[in-house]
């Protein structure tokens, strides 16, 4: 009997003949580093970033234009500052007496009073 009784155990133990069993396919999801909403926030911070850089840089060029500008204004100032004062010394040497009277007397004027005084003007 422990023959018979061990050859059903063996039968009853042993692997029977294979039977496919269906296999269901799992799919497994891969978690990724990034979830959606963070890229969706980072997206958003990168644009803010990117739109304030080419603010900074619009403004420093807008800045920068104007300086040059106000650069060559003030350059222009400054020759024509030169310029006037130039013009009023030239004034001052044509508007002496003696320059007067020497032109006057070339001319065939006579001078009746021998003070010459110099006029100026009301509005200066």
């Amino acid at each position: 009997m422990s023959v018979n009784h061990a050859r059903k155990w063996e039968q009853s133990y042993a692997p029977q003949s294979p039977q496919r069993e269906k296999q269901v396919k799992v799919k497994v999801h891969k978690k990724s580093w990034i979830s959606k909403g963070e890229k969706v926030l980072y997206s958003v911070i990168g644009l803010c970033l990117i739109a304030a850089c080419i603010y900074v840089v619009s403004y420093s060029s807008t800045s920068d234009t104007l300086n040059r500008k106000l650069q060559s204004l003030e350059q222009t100032v400054q020759q024509q500052e030169v310029k006037n004062e130039n013009l009023v010394y030239e004034k001052k040497q044509l508007s002496r007496p003696e320059r007067i009277t020497r032109i006057a007397k070339e001319n065939g004027l006579e001078i009746q009073s021998t003070e010459v005084k110099q006029a100026t003007a009301f509005n200066q």
